[in-house]
């Protein structure tokens, strides 16, 4: 992991996006979310990799909920977000992505953390019956999934670009 001011910076930056995206940008209730959140994280897991991914999107919950709250501040959720950035760096981290990696980054993402994982969280922290989550929630994921992934197929490019531009200058 390099950890040079220019790549926190950047992470930081792709952390306050998220947060803006996530709390101001989306559309939630207790029980479903629908928004851009992702995207930063994608970048970031793109440029950076897996434990930066990690790092921002566990930065990025928790600050978001600690600043902005929507409710009770929850862990599990913190814990949720930082896997989806560690998924996103391990499918997208310096390869020339083909829809395949963006897939896989994509359906975990969606259909194993999102769905099973923070439905988990949701009814832990609410009582609410986790089956009765789970088609509302899946719902959710089957519109999400096909729009998360043309969007970070449309960011793949200048993303890529702008990696080998800022490799080139070190």
């Amino acid at each position: 992991m390099k950890s040079n001011l220019k790549t926190m910076m950047q992470v930081a930056l792709l952390v306050a996006v998220e947060i803006v995206l996530s709390r101001f940008c989306s559309i939630s209730t207790p029980f479903l979310k629908i928004g851009l959140a992702f995207l930063p994280l994608a970048v970031c897991g793109m440029l950076f990799g897996p434990v930066w991914g990690l790092i921002a999107g566990g930065l990025a919950d928790f600050l978001g909920a600690i600043l902005f709250p929507i409710g009770p501040y929850f862990p599990g959720f913190t814990l949720s977000t930082a896997l989806t950035g560690l998924v996103f760096g391990l499918c997208l981290y310096r390869r020339n992505t083909g829809w395949l990696h963006i897939a896989l980054a994509v359906a975990v993402n969606n259909f194993v953390i999102s769905l099973f994982v923070t439905t988990f969280w949701i009814h832990l922290l609410y009582g609410s019956s986790y089956l009765g989550l789970l088609l509302p929630r899946l719902g959710q994921n089957l519109l999400l999934a096909p729009i998360e992934f043309v969007l970070i197929k449309l960011v793949q490019k200048p993303v890529t670009a702008y990696a080998a531009l800022a490799q080139s200058r070190t």
